[in-house]
């Protein structure tokens, strides 16, 4: 790839040596390097683990998974990929960080998983990766890469450009993504509770739950999820506006932070919207059991009906989402301060 075909200001974060943050920390060296054979790409910080994205042929998506905090804990649930003792076994398409979207063109993207049997596989859409454009180590790590958004016959409905811009301070990770989706056909984001940016998390950040519960998506399927009544599990939510725990959820905020206790260490993770998305401020699907997602075209549902939003592209016509994820650990919980700070940068930045 070409340097003049970075976005001026995405080139100057990359290889500016002044910090483009306002923080006193030095920023670490990031070091991302590519194994083509299994078909991810790894993320460290000075040797420590930060996380890899990964596209097996037996996931439906690239997702970044696992993600480790800067005391190196894990931060993503383990389940499908590798089976942790007390975790959840619900949801086999939460995998990690990802980013998709339950009704393109009435091809659902979000709920594809290895557990849909092949009846109904045609009701169901694939992203499959295209290319690598770039990689870079550094003060800011990065990965560009190209995919694919497919229906069962291969058709190619949307093609996805997704840029990750990695940043790392002693006690605090920073994940940017900027991905930019372009219409191979006429396309509409028919409005929907399961999108867009999710994130699936460890066992101890779910919200303490005395009772079973049971979900049902759009083509009727039951998910039921266990308690999560045990000491071990710490988790609560906060928004920009101030809407605490379950009551987070369905609500607009411009950030949400979901924090706990891991081995006796506050783990913080906030997600952040950006101005320039659309559906700004983003609703929250920041479900208890540990699903955290930021959804802006799920406004129907969200808004029993007050709102609605279907977003609609001509062919060759692109949409840009823009999201920061800010993982912390340290013995108190991110500051509300920290995160705005996190906030104004970000959409300065882009």
């Amino acid at each position: 790839m070409h340097l003049k075909s970075i976005h001026p200001k995405l080139f100057v974060l990359l290889i500016c040596s002044s910090p483009v943050f306002s923080y006193s920390q030095t920023k670490l060296n990031v070091e991302v390097f590519a194994d083509s054979r299994q078909h991810k790409i790894s993320v460290k910080v000075d040797g420590k683990n930060f996380t890899e994205l990964i596209y097996p042929d037996s996931l439906e998506k690239p997702v970044l998974y696992p993600i480790y905090a800067p005391d190196e804990q894990i931060i993503t649930r383990g389940f499908p990929i590798v089976a942790r003792a007390n975790e959840p076994v619900d949801h086999p398409h939460h995998v990690g960080l990802w980013f998709n979207y339950e009704n393109v063109n009435g091809i659902d993207f979000w709920n594809n998983s290895c557990a849909i049997p092949a009846e109904k596989k045609n009701l169901y859409g694939r992203i499959n990766m295209d290319s690598i454009i770039q990689i870079k180590s550094g003060s800011h790590g990065s990965i560009i890469y190209k995919a694919n958004w497919v229906n069962q016959e291969k058709n190619i409905l949307l093609n996805e450009k997704t840029t990750f811009i990695f940043t790392a301070y002693a006690d605090k990770r920073i994940i940017d993504r900027i991905t930019i989706l372009t219409a191979e056909q006429d396309i509409s984001f028919t409005d929907a509770k399961d999108g867009l940016l999710g994130l699936r998390v460890t066992h101890e950040l779910e919200l303490p739950s005395s009772q079973p519960r049971q979900f049902t998506d759009d083509k009727g399927n039951i998910t039921t999820v266990t308690a999560s009544a045990s000491p071990d599990v710490t988790g609560n939510y906060l928004t920009s506006e101030g809407k605490e725990g379950d009551s987070a959820w369905a609500t607009r905020a411009k950030w949400c932070l979901l924090y706990g206790k891991k081995n006796n260490q506050s783990i913080s993770i906030a997600i952040i919207d950006h101005p320039r998305n659309p559906g700004y401020p983003t609703y929250w699907h920041a479900r208890g059991y540990g699903l955290f997602a930021a959804n802006p075209l799920g406004k129907k549902i969200f808004s029993n009906g007050k709102e609605a939003s279907n977003l609609n592209l001509k062919k060759g016509s692109s949409v840009t989402f823009r999201y920061r994820i800010v993982i912390a650990s340290g013995k108190e919980r991110l500051g509300n301060a920290s995160i705005n700070e996190d906030a104004v940068e970000f959409a300065k930045i882009y």
